[in-house]
């Protein structure tokens, strides 16, 4: 339901109506028969203009109010990917940032427009009386759930003949699929995942804390796909593309003729060329199986010494998550702090004393070139700086590569590294083909459009909703500002923006990581921010790159953060 703005109000009343006193003093009748409920939640005078409140709508939930340009909103509180209260998250222009994760949700429709997540606000019908009392309706089940899926079109059991061909299950594929959906696509849909499952939140599989539940990570159920009408082919790779006869070999013998086709395979994790790397007990972190595969042989007696190679993100989250399960870990990597190269010495050294106090050891400046085994097992890992380690475990976490190699022949054009490139509609160089996720060599809005890959599960989704508004020639130009998260022993460190920096201002108590970091170039223009407990900065600046705009060293002389007052 869209929210409505009215200077008339006329009382809904049903037989079943109760006189309530509102904070604002006032009386209303709130609806309380069968499905919705009906009430004066404010005066439109609590609200000024770009602002957000929560109120209280008759004892059944409560509602974001959001005034803007004089006009008055009403969608859910929270943000639907992890809960956060977008209250407190970054009022654009026309939509809210979440202050956690970035997600950006319409304040008129209550629409996702921007990711991670999948589904959308509720929004509540709003009108205003004559004396300014801004009365709210609101479906109890949405108040519940906060939630909304969007409304698909249902394609017919026999379609067209058109197909949409979506090779990879993951969540750009899934968001891919939906987008057709939700926006009329009647033609068949059929995506191709390598793996067992439906798609799922594959955020979770570094931030390991039980064995998962296949059907609490999935996205949506099977029931929705059939009711969609988007066919799922489980465990099938393809193998081959020709683009000239608009065929997709399938590694289960079968074919499919595509009208256009949407490339979506993601990153494999890399394996370094060790001794002994194929030894077992060596996991890589990027599936659910992996996940499940580390969480058995980590078991419940705390006995094993695991090392992890890698000091970014997937490994530090990965030790992160694993420390309680193990009797020792140590993380390895050439970097000379946890994050170093991103966040500089002072950060990295406050994480080194984050990690170090919960017991996690580091080995900085150094690699493994051997890993020793007995009966099949590693046992062992031998590092360039002459140091042998136990390892009964080891977790990699060093880089990607791409599932691309079956487009070697393709035509399609690709970069050395196995990356695809596309414009900025995300298509590539062959007419209907496009390509998104991880693999994509793609324009990036805050970054002067240069082409960048970014591995991250929003922008993957991002691409899978831009991808397929272009597929229906709803033609959608790339607007992309990256935006980043890790969360390390209950500290989340968030970034916004993009580029190499030169220089860094960092506000805040670094020692206790609650800081603000702005990163620039050569030429003092502000291209990141990074954050930790100081929400919802990222967020905001997430959006003022969003809108275009552009801030400098000296911008922010008199004020570092005078600019938030900018973004709406």
């Amino acid at each position: 339901m869209g929210s409505s703005f009215s200077r008339s109000f006329t009382p809904h009343c049903s037989s079943k109506c109760a006189e309530q006193t509102t904070s604002t003093g006032t009386i209303s009748r709130v609806d309380t028969s069968s499905n919705y409920v009906e009430s004066v939640v404010c005066n439109e005078n609590d609200l000024k203009d770009n602002e957000m409140k929560v109120f209280e709508i008759g004892n059944e939930g409560r509602v974001l109010l959001v005034k803007q340009k004089g006009q008055i909103n009403a969608v859910g509180t929270k943000c639907t990917h992890y809960g956060a209260p977008l209250v407190s998250g970054a009022l654009g222009d026309g939509r809210i940032r979440c202050p956690w994760h970035g997600a950006c949700f319409n304040i008129k429709t209550g629409d996702i427009e921007d990711f991670p997540g999948f589904d959308s606000l509720p929004c509540y019908q709003v009108t205003i009386s004559e004396k300014g009392e801004v009365k709210v309706r609101a479906k109890k089940s949405d108040l519940k759930t906060n939630k909304r899926v969007k409304d698909i079109e249902t394609a017919p059991a026999a379609c067209d003949g058109a197909l949409v061909a979506i090779i990879g299950g993951g969540p750009s594929g899934a968001t891919c699929a939906e987008t057709l959906r939700s926006e009329g696509y009647q033609g068949r849909i059929v995506m191709v995942s390598r793996e067992a499952y439906l798609p799922y939140d594959r955020i979770k599989v570094s931030k390991i804390g039980t064995v998962p539940n296949v059907e609490s990570l999935q996205v949506r159920s099977q029931e929705y796909y059939q009711n969609a009408n988007v066919d799922i082919l489980k465990n099938t790779k393809a193998i081959k593309v020709e683009p000239q006869e608009r065929l997709v070999h399938l590694s289960d013998g079968s074919t499919l003729r595509y009208n256009a086709l949407y490339l979506a395979t993601g990153s494999k994790p890399r394996k370094p060329e060790i001794e002994g790397i194929n030894l077992e007990n060596i996991f890589t972190v990027r599936d659910l199986e992996d996940s499940t595969n580390i969480l058995k042989t980590l078991g419940e007696n705390k006995d094993k010494n695991v090392v992890v190679l890698g000091l970014s993100f997937i490994g530090l989250e990965t030790a992160s998550s694993c420390n309680e399960k193990a009797k020792s870990i140590t993380v390895i990597g050439k970097d000379f702090a946890p994050l170093g190269q991103i966040f500089g010495r002072e950060i990295g050294e406050s994480l080194r004393k984050l990690f170090e106090d919960k017991g996690v050891k580091f080995m900085f400046e150094t690699t493994i070139i051997k890993c020793n085994g007995e009966n099949g097992s590693i046992k062992s890992v031998e590092l360039a700086n002459g140091t042998t380690l136990p390892a009964d475990m080891l977790i990699l976490g060093v880089g990607t590569t791409f599932y691309t190699d079956f487009l070697t022949d393709s035509g399609i054009d690709l970069l050395p590294n196995g990356a695809v490139n596309v414009n900025d509609k995300l298509e590539t160089n062959i007419k209907n083909i496009y390509a998104g996720g991880d693999i994509a060599n793609a324009p990036v809005f805050a970054h002067d459009n240069k082409h960048i890959n970014i591995g991250h599960v929003g922008l993957a989704q991002y691409h899978g909703r831009v991808a397929a508004l272009n597929i229906l020639k709803k033609e959608t130009h790339l607007r992309t500002v990256p935006y980043f998260w890790t969360t390390l022993f209950g500290k989340s460190i968030r970034y916004a923006g993009c580029g190499k920096a030169s220089s860094t201002i960092v506000d805040g108590d670094v020692a206790a990581l609650k800081f603000v970091i702005f990163f620039f170039n050569e030429s003092d223009k502000v291209i990141a921010v990074a954050s930790c407990m100081r929400d919802p900065v990222v967020s905001q600046f997430g959006e003022f790159l969003y809108q275009g705009k552009s801030l400098y060293r000296k911008d922010l002389k008199d004020d570092l953060f005078a600019w938030t007052k900018n973004i709406n």
